[in-house]
């Protein structure tokens, strides 16, 4: 009993010292979770090949390398493994996830389906100020083209797509396109590798802005469901 009773005392001193930990991060990032930013900064790492597919994500290491404790970057990693950015491996630790041509493929099959779905409600729904937002997005985003500012183009491009299908008034279809979308956020990114690819996609949001502007709802729905398959076919041309 008394080693029980003594199991019991450590382990709610544990639980104590975590959550004033999570408590102290919390403030220490105005309010977000240190965890939430640490995934995000890890999730940049991903996607610009930084961090590579089958890349081992030991906690110590990056602990150390991004001076943080183990509690808030091991949360960091769950929230990955939820967007199926990273794998979490039973004994192992996490490593960063890896697709199939295949899997990307199919992947894409749906996101452009769920997209070209949001299109179309967004042509009905949309108010006249979303549109408008969506045009500065993409005046931003030329200008982060001119500049050969691929981080900040992509997140834009992104906020883009995002925002099409947050004018469609549908959260189950907002959810469902986040989750598939974060999974593919690696290999949208690669649209920008080369300068022709990169081109042809800026063109290609001018005119899906257009079409979304003039009310175009099955033209456009079309139009995004090509636009969500062509980078990646353009990258296995080059590969």
């Amino acid at each position: 009993m008394a080693q029980q009773g003594k199991h019991t005392v450590g382990s709610g001193k544990a639980a104590i010292e975590e959550q004033e930990e999570r408590h102290e991060e919390r403030q220490e990032a105005g309010g977000e979770l240190l965890s939430e930013q640490l995934a995000e900064q890890l999730r940049n790492q991903i996607v610009t090949d930084e961090l590579k597919p089958g890349t081992p994500l030991r906690e110590r290491t990056l602990a150390e390398q991004l001076q943080v404790s183990r509690t808030p970057l091991r949360d960091a990693l769950k929230i990955l493994a939820a967007d199926g950015l990273v794998t979490l491996l039973p004994n192992r630790g996490a490593v960063v996830a890896e697709l199939t041509p295949q899997q990307i493929e199919e992947k894409l099959d749906v996101l452009g389906v769920i997209e070209e779905f949001a299109a179309v409600r967004a042509c009905q729904y949309a108010t006249e100020q979303e549109v408008a937002e969506l045009r500065a997005l993409h005046h931003e985003m030329l200008a982060a083209y001119e500049r050969r500012d691929r981080i900040s183009y992509f997140h834009l491009n992104q906020r883009i797509h995002r925002g099409i299908v947050q004018a469609a008034r549908n959260a189950t279809l907002a959810e469902v396109h986040g989750q598939l979308n974060r999974q593919l956020y690696r290999y949208r990114y690669q649209g920008s590798v080369s300068s022709e690819i990169w081109h042809t996609a800026i063109d290609e949001h001018q005119v899906i802005i257009d079409l979304l502007s003039r009310r175009q709802a099955q033209e456009l729905g079309q139009y995004l469901r090509r636009h969500v398959h062509r980078t990646w076919e353009q990258l296995l041309g080059t590969s």
